[in-house]
């Protein structure tokens, strides 16, 4: 697959603000557990306990040991194989059977019996007839009789048109390819933990910014009521003030619902009921990490769904080859020797023994072209996965490009919002003082709060954005993960402690759960002072961006 030299979007030059570089070959590589990027302790204890308790991360890593398992079931047949059949057995042939066979051997004795009487005794023919008649009916009596049978059989298909080692292959790809399922299974894992994480590290922002909200809007509503009371204000000011409070209120009791859906998803991911699980508040302090990033074609490499596109190529080529060599004869060598007889303790004798061995030749002389049917079939899927591994990798290197384009505007977008806010908070300082001072209705100071609260909701929701667009790209790029890491995955899946049973995080380590959503602490809730220039609110600019 034909890629270019470089990505669209990732503008030459010091990138930093926007929460990637270009990176170099030294330090071109995601580490391992990419979420310690982010220096969050605990979104690295969520993200830990993926691998163990997710159990559609479970679910893929079982599949792949089957996928392993198939491999060396194709194995075996490179090898003879060797079976030991006993047997017992009692029977009784029918007294026609027993006839038909010993017909000739009567007629014999029977002449014999004639002759001797004849000469000996000069005895009738009639005579002779029944003797000659009893003693073939003795020796031909259809009597229960046991046969014992100690078989030793081996046999062994020559691989000469290369059907065996296909098949092996064509295991051996797709466990190959089941593999990097398990890895794309396990990063989207942790991609959607980190995604569901910020988005609920936003949430508490966004209550924390509305639980302000309400104060500044209660300390509005009793200086409005003590207006009021002095004759300064109308009543319609009062109930002005008091909608916009209780509306703010029901605001951030709302936050609550995103909030707990966020914590439990985030349970679910980790393998905990969410009864048991709670995540304490925590102020939204996250910086955006730089994430490197290399050229198109390392996502060959990196991308472990890439690597699962080409394996699947790989493994409908060896099926091509199994198809075509159903065209030739299959030879195969069959032995067998052993024991048999009638009585046990006659068994082992040594005349007892049998054996047989010699070779066999198979060959479809027609078949109403089910074998061209089914080579045009196994061709036809070849081009079918080159196709899909074409067209994964184009999708993965779309999907870069959007996220590096989005980092990059984000970076812009945030500065102006930013700068937007503080002018929003500059306007309700001096709307407010005209309208302590009697100058201006307390209508325009309404506006100007709602303008100020929706800019900083705004600025919050563009943060958010950028921490999504961080973590896609990480999970674009592939994560920490890369093709020579296949034997890693496999002792992810081969637990050394029991191959078929996956850890779990007991229940109980998971801590007592708490309803949602949680208090926040008093010293995270303190009213704007609106007659002071003072910006302690708000978050910190970010700096300016240098020109390309």
């Amino acid at each position: 697959m034909d890629t270019s030299t470089r990505f669209k979007e990732a503008v030459h030059g010091d990138a930093g603000g926007e929460g990637w570089k270009l990176a170099e070959p030294r330090d071109g590589a995601i580490p391992g557990n990419w979420w310690e990027m982010y220096a969050d302790p605990p979104l690295n204890e969520l993200e830990s306990r993926v691998a163990v308790s997710n159990q559609t991360v479970v679910a893929a890593e079982a599949n792949y040991r089957s996928a392993l398992a198939l491999v060396r079931e194709a194995q075996a047949s490179l090898f003879p194989t060797l079976s030991l059949d006993p047997s017992v057995t009692r029977s009784r042939s029918s007294a026609a059977i027993t006839a038909i066979g010993g017909s000739a051997g009567t007629a014999a004795t029977g002449g014999a019996a004639v002759t001797t009487g004849s000469t000996a005794t000069g005895t009738t023919a009639t005579g002779t007839t029944t003797t000659g008649t009893t003693s073939s009916a003795a020796a031909f009596s259809p009597a229960p009789h046991n046969i014992f049978t100690v078989p030793v059989e081996a046999s062994y298909q020559f691989d000469i048109w290369g059907s065996i080692r296909n098949t092996v292959a064509e295991n051996r790809f797709t466990a190959q390819a089941t593999a990097a399922q398990l890895e794309t299974a396990l990063l989207s894992t942790q991609t959607q933990l980190a995604q569901d994480y910020f988005q609920l590290r936003v949430a508490d922002e966004q209550r924390r910014i509305l639980e302000t909200t309400v104060a500044d809007y209660q300390m509005s509503l009793d200086l409005v009521r003590t207006l009021f009371e002095n004759g300064l204000n109308s009543d319609a000011d009062v109930a002005a003030a008091e909608s916009q409070l209780e509306s703010a209120r029901a605001q951030a009791t709302d936050v609550g619902v995103s909030r707990a859906e966020y914590e439990h998803a985030i349970a679910v991911l980790i393998g905990v009921p969410p009864s048991q699980f709670s995540i304490p508040y925590r102020r939204l302090n996250q910086a955006l990490p730089t994430v490197p990033v290399g050229i198109p074609a390392d996502l060959l490499e990196r991308r472990a769904d890439i690597a699962s596109a080409e394996r699947s190529v790989a493994e409908t080529n060896a099926a091509i080859g199994v198809a075509r060599a159903a065209f030739f004869p299959s030879l195969t060598l069959s032995a067998s020797a052993g024991y048999e007889a009638t009585a046990i303790g006659q068994l082992f004798n040594w005349p007892n023994r049998f054996w047989s061995v010699g070779p066999s030749l198979a060959q479809a002389l027609f078949d109403g072209g089910a074998r061209r049917a089914a080579t045009a079939q196994a061709r036809a899927q070849n081009d079918q996965a080159a196709a899909n591994y074409r067209q994964t990798v184009l999708t993965a290197i779309q999907a870069v490009e959007d996220n590096l384009a989005s980092l990059r505007i984000l970076a812009q977008e945030l500065v102006q919002q930013h700068r937007a806010t503080v002018a929003a908070r500059r306007s309700v300082q001096l709307t407010f003082v005209l309208f302590k001072s009697g100058v201006d209705s307390y209508v325009n100071v309404i506006t100007a709060q709602n303008a100020y609260l929706s800019s900083r909701e705004s600025e919050l929701q563009v943060q958010l954005k950028q921490l999504a667009a961080s973590v896609n790209l990480i999970d674009n790029l592939g994560g920490g993960w890369s093709q020579s890491q296949w034997r890693a995955t496999e002792r992810l899946a081969m637990h050394p402690q029991d191959p078929g049973t996956v850890p779990r995080v007991p229940a109980a380590d998971a801590g007592p759960g708490s309803a949602n959503p949680p208090q926040l602490p008093p010293g995270e809730v303190k009213p704007d002072d609106f007659m002071q220039d003072d910006d302690d609110s708000l978050p910190v600019l970010p700096p300016p961006l240098r020109a390309k």
